[in-house]
Formats: structure tokens, C-alpha cells, sequence
């Protein structure tokens, strides 16, 4: 496995003036529209909900991704990690 890669182990949300969240530790999306985000990551199902969303970079293979809009809220749910959109994408 390439060395550069992360762990998708190292789970960090980076929140910049409700304006820029970059995740850290994604395996994989389920679904985005400009209100919600949802994403898989090692420590459960992330969603990001808020206004004018728009995912600028999603990298599955690193385990990162960085979204900007108006982000009004996080929560987490305890769900297993499934196939989200790519896995459905690439059936």
C-alpha cells in the first residue's frame, strides 16, 4: 500500500467559519444535495446539514473531503459502514 496514503483509522472535522469543513477519515458518500451531506466514516455515518453546499474535493482513497457552504449542524449515527454512492455507482 502506497506510504502516502492515510489510515482511514485518523478520523478530524476541521470547521472553518460555518463555511469550509474538511473530514478526514471518509470511506465512503452516501448522498449530497446542497442541503445535506451524508458520509461514512470510520467512527460512524456523518451528516452535514445546511445551505448552498457544494463538495469541492472527495479523495475515498486518502479518506478526505472538503465541502463549503453554510454548515448549520453534525451528528453522527452509530450505522455500519456500507456501500454508499460510488458502490452503488460502480455495480
Amino acid at each position: 500500500m502506497n506510504e502516502e496514503k492515510r489510515s482511514l483509522g485518523a478520523h478530524n472535522l476541521i470547521l472553518e467559519e460555518r463555511g469550509s469543513l474538511t473530514v478526514t477519515g471518509v470511506s465512503d458518500i452516501d448522498s449530497f444535495d446542497d442541503q445535506t451531506v451524508v458520509v461514512y466514516t470510520e467512527l460512524g455515518e456523518l451528516t452535514v446539514r445546511g445551505s448552498g453546499l457544494h463538495i469541492n474535493r472527495i479523495d475515498v482513497e486518502v479518506g478526505e473531503l472538503n465541502l463549503e457552504g453554510q454548515i448549520d449542524s453534525l451528528s453522527y449515527s452509530e450505522q455500519a459502514v456500507r456501500g454508499g454512492f460510488f458502490a452503488r455507482m460502480f455495480r
